[in-house]
């Protein structure tokens, strides 16, 4: 019927309903193609630069990949090449940051979703955004002169050393709170308005709509803003590399000074490093290590985002 109803309208008419290219539409699809393009071969870049120089260090012949996730001592040029004290430092300082950056940026996102006014979210949302946007080097000076002095006085000089890993991680989880709020937050509010209203025409009070209602919807969202923090907390250079210490210390004690991996790579890679050296090339098998670390997280962020994730009509 349809083809026979356009077969009797006049010629003109016909012409018209033809399909026209679009020049505007056709260029925007490009430029769109050409971007994610541009972030796929980067990230492939990065890869190709990293294991090029890495497999120097693996073919080296002190060099074991066994010993390498197994032992404490990281000595390249003795033949060393334990990577488990920056592992372990690396961790101990994000698993700190974590234990302050998740509860307290997901209690700001929920007063911010949930309870505060237009003009008090006008005034925290700025606040927030000025964290953010701080050096990451003043917070490393800040590290040191305020939180090491502070965990001093609390706790005793002979407890706390001026390097340690407490004080690096206590101010990492600081920097990453904007973070986890702002994206708690958006996942917060994409949870539907009429979800909250029929728990309180049910008689729930506006905390157990937060809690029981709001924050389950949210989970995907708040999951995925966990592990993005995570990952945020582990490529961490800065702070660590000023405040955590310098040499790797394979310890426990998060009052003890110890050298992240991304601390180490400052450090290294800031003195006089001949090329093909076993110290040059064995910065960048740490930065393959940090990439698949980071992007082991990224895996677990999407499963979980998947598994959890609520579809609202």
């Amino acid at each position: 019927m349809q083809l026979e109803s356009t077969a009797r309208m006049p010629a003109g008419v016909r012409a018209g309903l033809r399909k026209r290219p679009r020049v505007h539409e056709i260029i925007i699809e490009g430029f769109l193609f050409f971007c994610g393009a541009v972030s796929i071969l980067t990230t492939v870049g990065i890869v190709f630069a990293l294991g090029k120089e890495s497999l120097l260090l693996v073919s080296h012949q002190e060099f074991n990949l066994v010993e390498f996730f197994t032992t404490t001592e990281w000595v390249p040029q003795l033949g060393k090449f334990g990577v488990l004290p920056l592992l372990n430092a690396t961790l101990m300082t994000s698993l700190i940051a974590m234990v302050v950056a998740l509860p307290v940026g997901l209690g700001v996102a929920i007063y911010l979703s949930e309870y505060a006014s237009p003009r008090a979210r006008g005034i925290l949302k700025p606040i927030l955004e000025i964290l953010a946007g701080i050096p990451t080097v003043v917070y490393g000076y800040f590290a040191l002169t305020f939180m090491t002095p502070l965990l001093k006085g609390l706790l005793g000089d002979d407890v706390v050393r001026f390097y340690n890993m407490a004080s690096a991680g206590l101010v990492m989880g600081i920097l990453i709170i904007p973070l986890v709020a702002s994206l708690s937050e958006d996942a917060l509010g994409a949870v539907p308005r009429a979800l909250r209203e029929g728990a309180y025409g049910l008689g729930a009070t506006k905390l157990e709509v937060a809690v029981r209602i709001v924050v389950p919807a949210a989970l995907s969202g708040i999951a995925a803003a966990f592990i993005v923090a995570i990952s945020r907390a582990v490529g961490e250079t800065m702070i660590v590399a000023l405040a955590s210490g310098a040499g790797p210390n394979f310890t426990f004690n998060p009052f003890d000074s110890a050298e992240t991996i991304t601390g180490h790579i400052v450090r290294i890679s800031g003195g006089d490093l001949s090329y093909d050296s076993i110290d040059y090339n064995s910065l960048f098998i740490l930065g393959l290590l940090l990439f698949f670390v980071t992007l082991i997280l990224n895996i677990i962020s999407r499963i979980v985002v998947r598994r959890f994730r609520e579809v609202y009509e």
